[in-house]
């Protein structure tokens, strides 16, 4: 139980803070309030560990609930008490900012609340002062052998990059820029920005001569001090993946808050996949000989690195003709089927299981490649050594601060593929839940084709329950979407929550029955062929948003996408936009441009525009939804579920499909109404809706609209 003190600072901070703001108290909010501040204080502990058993707090809370402030005032005065840090954690950088530069200001303005915050990036949003001062050295070609990190790159910097470097350099010493990627006044191209940053591998950390002017230790520096941290999904992953404390606070430690919650079991799939195409393998293999070859002069003879050199070698060299064996293997033994795409193809191994032939030649590949991953980790150990003043250390002091990155960024590298080819080599028996998802994929251009292997995980639970659940003081979950047809059991399947767990879904914060419809006109259709279907669009919609100035009309893949517009006549399509015309804030700045000026603007749109975009008012008055958002059928990770859901005698359309199908369609009607005064219509064009058994329980899944069915 909360101590009163607590529980008075809560209800004192959220008085405090409607007063302040002159804002009503919202039910759903209150409510969502209580819920999570009754979950922390169940939580008992001794000697500042967790005691109780784990579990999460989990709270769906539709638009205009006002869940930051909600989840903010309710652990924040908790967390400081128990002597725990609180990790704000999001999937975009929107909210991310929302939070840091509004939501936390907000909140320490109008309360008594004291405490600070921080923004937590990882180590490659920042710029590396060694890396730039090295580019500038090269003049931007790379010719130095006293900084060799250009040995790792694929091309030069282009003819403008002396100049830009040293503008990069003049604004940082003179503070104008605190190496933030993302606060650089334009855009930085990833090959360039690649060039000037490193990761944990690449640096030298306290024997950098630049470590007390870093801009990653500065920011770093920050993260000691603050009670609030504000993340995202994927460097909480990172973090746990290297042991869970080195980059953010020990879990063991951090009350976790998940907003936009949903994201976070996809995020974890592709944290814990793995990939590598065969000739890029080889390629590097070869680099990497290259690479140590130049290295070697460097090293006394008969020394461990010089020894381990050898080694590494050899087993480069070992691997090319089994990779290529490899390569011709798949390459005539596998039946192909086209990608989503259209031109990559892939061919899925079901259960996982791969043929004899194929598993051989995996375990061939797994010593010699775990061979060249524990000597570069063993090469890697010496170079670190050599960063001291100890006059025992095999390589002397400059040689080490030149190749310690370098050789840092092989070991990561072949980390990766010892990890492709380890998950290949698995043997399915030995694991628990559906096995993993393998398949391959062959691309074809103009100047040649790569083979690429993947293994992914089907589901995030057991990577979710041991890494994090199990560990972590507190967890909340919360976002406007987390339940399917209005139950929680998906969300469970895909993030293993504890079984102590406990849920609330917020009320509607709006009347959505007199603020809305939701229509499904008389000339709707079932999707049949994508031509005709396209076809019936191009005629249906102009009729649809004939009498309004602010549409967004969601489509389920970019080619009918594209096509529609292309196919409008002239005088019509002058009012479309699509999102890929530009950067994401530019077509939705473009768009308010055209409302504000009195034009009818209709941004077309997929996935990515049924979330995360925010066109409150006059901005956005109908939403159409072309199809209903079902998943790619041929999606491998999906269709793995799919096959092991069957084999248990599961349903997988209606335990899988449907489900997320729903969750997709909330989110895309969660798109109209964005404050208590907006107004608009929901069109969905897709028949089976109305025809089919499963259309009435994605209808009753959507907010309370009223309905008008044609």
């Amino acid at each position: 139980m909360l101590e009163d003190v607590v529980k008075d600072a809560i209800q004192t901070a959220y008085r405090d803070f409607l007063s302040g703001k002159g804002i009503r108290a919202r039910y759903g909010q209150r409510l969502m309030v209580a819920e999570i501040a009754r979950y922390l204080g169940d939580i008992t502990q001794a000697d500042g560990a967790r005691t109780s058993a784990h579990g999460a707090c989990v709270v769906e809370a539709g638009t205009g609930t006002g869940k930051t402030l909600a989840y903010l005032l309710a652990t924040i005065p908790v967390a400081k008490a128990l002597g725990k840090r609180l990790v704000i954690s999001t999937a975009t950088v929107a909210l991310q900012d929302q939070i840091v530069g509004k939501d936390l200001p907000d909140v320490r303005a109008h309360t008594k609340l004291d405490f600070n915050w921080t923004l937590a990036k990882g180590r490659g949003r920042y710029l590396c002062l060694s890396r730039l001062e090295g580019r500038l050295q090269d003049e931007g070609v790379g010719n130095s052998e006293s900084m060799p990190l250009f040995l790792l790159e694929d091309a030069p910097d282009g003819g403008d990059a002396r100049a830009f470097y040293e503008k990069m350099l003049a604004s940082y010493a003179s503070q104008k820029w605190d190496g933030d990627r993302d606060h650089w006044p334009e855009t930085i191209e990833d090959d360039r920005w690649r060039r000037i940053t490193t990761d944990h591998r690449g640096c030298t950390n306290r024997h950098c001569a630049y470590f007390d002017s870093c801009a990653f230790f500065s920011a770093r520096s920050a993260l000691d001090e603050a009670d609030v941290i504000v993340a995202n999904h994927d460097l909480i992953l990172a973090d746990l993946a290297l042991g869970g404390g080195a980059i953010l606070p020990k879990p063991e430690d951090t009350i976790y808050i998940f907003d936009e919650a949903h994201h976070l079991p996809e995020k974890a799939l592709s944290h814990f996949a793995a990939s590598a195409g065969i000739n890029g393998a080889r390629n590097w293999l070869k680099q990497l000989s290259q690479i140590l070859v130049k290295l070697s002069p460097f090293l006394p003879a008969g020394t461990q690195a010089a020894r381990a050199i050898d080694r590494i070698s050899a087993a480069a060299r070992n691997q090319d003709p089994l990779l290529e064996n490899l390569y011709t293997w798949l390459s005539t033994q596998l039946k192909w089927e086209k990608g989503n795409d259209g031109r990559a193809q892939l061919h899925r191994f079901p259960e996982g299981q791969l043929p004899d032939d194929f598993a051989e030649q995996v375990q061939a590949l797994l010593p010699e490649s775990a061979l060249v991953c524990r000597e570069l980790d063993g090469l890697a150990d010496v170079l670190n050594r050599g960063l001291g003043d100890r006059p025992d250390n095999e390589v002397d002091k400059a040689t080490a601060e030149s190749w310690y990155p370098v050789v840092g960024q092989l070991h990561a590298r072949s980390e990766e593929q010892v990890e492709l080819w380890r998950s290949f080599a698995a043997e399915l028996a030995e694991q628990q839940g559906p096995p993993p998802a393998r398949w391959v994929q062959l691309q074809q251009w103009e100047r040649g084709e790569e083979l690429t292997l993947y293994t992914s995980p089907v589901l995030a639970d057991g990577l979710l329950a041991s890494r994090l659940w199990s560990r972590c003081f507190g967890a909340i979950l919360t976002s406007a979407t987390l339940t399917a047809l209005g139950r929680f059991d998906r969300l469970n399947q895909r993030a293993g929550l504890p079984s102590g767990s406990r849920f609330l879904v917020a009320p509607p914060a709006f009347r959505y029955q007199e603020m809305a419809t939701v229509e499904v006109p008389a000339d709707a259709m079932e999707p049949g062929d994508s031509a005709s279907y396209t076809e019936a669009l191009v005629k249906a919609l102009p009729k649809l948003w004939a009498d309004e100035k602010a549409v967004l009309v969601l489509f389920t893949a970019r080619r009918q996408m594209h096509a529609v517009r292309d196919a409008l006549p002239a005088d019509i399509a002058v009012d479309v936009s699509t999102q890929d015309d530009h950067a994401r804030g530019i077509v939705l700045q473009n768009h308010r441009d055209r409302v504000d000026a009195g034009k009818r603007s209709v941004l077309f749109g997929v996935a990515s525009f049924a979330e995360g975009i925010d066109l409150p008012g006059n901005y956005l008055e109908h939403v159409i939804i072309t199809r209903l958002p079902f998943s790619v059928p041929d999606d491998p990770i999906e269709a793995s579920l799919a096959e092991w859901i069957t084999e248990r005698g599961g349903n997988p359309f209606m335990e899988i499909s449907v489900p997320d199908a729903s969750i997709r369609l909330v989110q895309a009607a969660g798109r109209l109404l964005r404050t208590e005064d907006d107004r608009g219509r929901i069109t969905i064009l897709d028949r089976r809706i109305l025809t089919r058994r499963y259309g009435s329980l994605l209808l009753d899944a959507l907010p309370p609209f009223r309905r008008v069915f044609s």
